[in-house]
């Protein structure tokens, strides 16, 4: 049984494929020799095909500047989408997005224009994270903790063939994060769509896509969406940091000197220890435990559980950092790790990878220390 086809018009096809699959790359083949079209538009965007196309390497300092920019989130979330992928038992042993770049040298070798048509990984990726509630966030962080494997593998061809299965593959990513879900099905899907339409009319397209993105696709050209730059640009835009937890990141350091101020100015010493008490405990124990639940070394969870008292008073810092580094320093990767981690087929790779565990340590750390912070606050306030 071969991959789903839908016809939109005589001179539209869309061709629906599952990202690790083998059938997939020869239905892409398939379908450039037999319908012969004039362009092939891929769901990639520039910098997966760069990915794909290109030997791409992660270093320690590629590493390293993962964790100061504050990108340990965007791998984790991209690390759960390919570990889905391999508990719905698709993985075939194809790197994953191998069909679309089949698609590419298929056209290619018939001398066929080939179009980009996905909105940019990182943007995609930040979008979501931006859109995800703190316990979405949370719950993407216990889906990476308790991966099991299961012996439950679906049928690839029946996966691929039918709709109302992958729908509720969809679905299934919806309601595990509803904001996530948004980003990455409804606004990509759009996304596509106007992205599709900006080429209908210049010869026969064929358009390879995520089957789990097909349906959606097809009803927004079938109900002849029009191409929209304003809109394009809206969706392709990177989201700026929230304006709640950015004044919360503020106010709390604020609120902390200001008590301690206070205090100090009242000489009530006792007050000052018992909300230091608060504030210390509430940072230690938070960012301590959640590095320590990531699988941290002792140094690191050490390192987390000092820091995060400290860098909770500065917005600049986060105590992910630093964990994240002693982690790196007592635990280094190897060549080899750094190589596996960027297959990243699996969010095991973050336990059994060392790559993997220090990124894993610095985004759970960065969490436990903001939720420590928020406890340590809850108790100075309810203490006044």
């Amino acid at each position: 049984m071969g991959a789903p086809i839908i016809d939109v018009d005589e001179n539209l096809r869309l061709l629906g494929t599952a990202h690790v699959a083998t059938a997939s790359v020869e239905a892409v083949k398939q379908n450039i020799e037999e319908w012969k079209p004039d362009i092939v538009a891929v769901e990639l965007c520039k910098s997966r095909f760069e990915a794909l196309t290109q030997d791409r390497r992660l270093d320690k300092e590629g590493l390293l500047k993962v964790i100061k920019e504050g990108k340990a989130p965007m791998v984790l979330l991209q690390s759960l989408l390919a570990a889905e992928q391999r508990k719905l038992g698709i993985d075939e042993g194809q790197q994953p997005g191998a069909e679309l770049l089949a698609a590419v040298e298929a056209a290619q070798e018939y001398d066929l224009d080939v179009k980009l048509v996905d909105r940019d990984i990182q943007t995609t990726l930040r979008r979501a994270w931006k859109n995800m509630r703190f316990k979405e966030k949370v719950g993407l962080m216990w889906a990476l903790l308790a991966e099991e494997d299961t012996d439950e593998e679906l049928e690839l061809e029946d996966m691929l063939a039918d709709k109302d299965l992958l729908t509720s593959l969809m679905e299934e990513l919806r309601e595990v994060s509803p904001g996530a879900g948004e980003v990455l099905i409804d606004e990509r899907d759009e996304f596509i769509a106007r992205k599709i339409s900006e080429i209908r009319g210049e010869g026969k397209v064929l358009a390879v896509l995520g089957a789990g993105h097909l349906n959606g696709v097809s009803k927004l050209l079938s109900d002849d969406v029009k191409p929209s730059e304003e809109r394009i640009s809206e969706l392709a835009l990177v989201p700026k940091g929230g304006k709640i937890l950015k004044t919360i990141s503020y106010a709390i350091p604020i609120a902390v000197f200001a008590l301690l101020g206070w205090f100090a100015y009242n000489g009530d010493l006792a007050s000052i220890k018992e909300n230091g008490i608060y504030w210390f405990a509430g940072n230690f124990i938070g960012a301590a435990l959640f590095c320590m639940l990531a699988g941290g070394h002792p140094i690191a969870i050490l390192v987390a559980a000092l820091a995060s008292p400290i860098t909770s008073l500065n917005p600049a810092l986060a105590a992910g950092w630093f964990a994240g580094y002693a982690q790196m320093k007592v635990k280094e990767p190897t060549g080899e790790d750094l190589t596996e981690f960027l297959k990243l087929d699996s969010a095991k790779l973050f336990w059994t990878n060392r790559a993997g565990r220090i990124l894993l340590v610095t985004a759970l750390t960065n969490l436990g220390s903001m939720a420590g912070a928020w406890i340590s606050m809850g108790l100075i306030a309810a203490g006044l």
